[in-house]
């Protein structure tokens, strides 16, 4: 592997990003600062952290990021949720997002178990 950009984890997360942000303009314009912003950042940090990690030179560190990269998977899908129960968007506007979030939740830990397996 020559890249991060190649880890398959790395682009299924970069096109939930691209699946989030038009979603968000389905939100109540006063989340804007709020739940919004959260769930862009959150979501933004699971690529970003996957590509730091793969740039350490040591396999904790790695490790270290990809679990970073998956709590931020947590916290996002979590937000995503409260912003389902409270009718922002609906849990149709989210099949997508939620089906590729669990696909980047178990690829995320398989290669924690790996790295840790090493």
């Amino acid at each position: 592997m020559k890249s991060y950009r190649d880890l398959i984890v790395w682009q299924k997360s970069m096109n939930w990003v691209t699946l989030i942000y038009p979603l968000m303009s389905k939100m109540p314009e006063n989340e804007r600062f709020g739940l919004i912003s959260q769930i862009k950042r959150s979501s933004v940090s699971i690529p970003s952290n996957i590509a730091e990690g793969y740039g350490r030179n040591y396999k904790k560190d790695y490790s270290r990021f990809l679990q970073i990269a998956r709590g931020s998977l947590f916290e996002c899908q979590t937000q995503i949720e409260i912003a389902i129960q409270l009718k922002f968007i609906s849990l149709e506007d989210c099949k997508e997002i939620n089906d590729l979030s669990n696909e980047i939740e178990k690829m995320l830990n398989s290669l924690i178990n790996k790295l840790s397996d090493n």
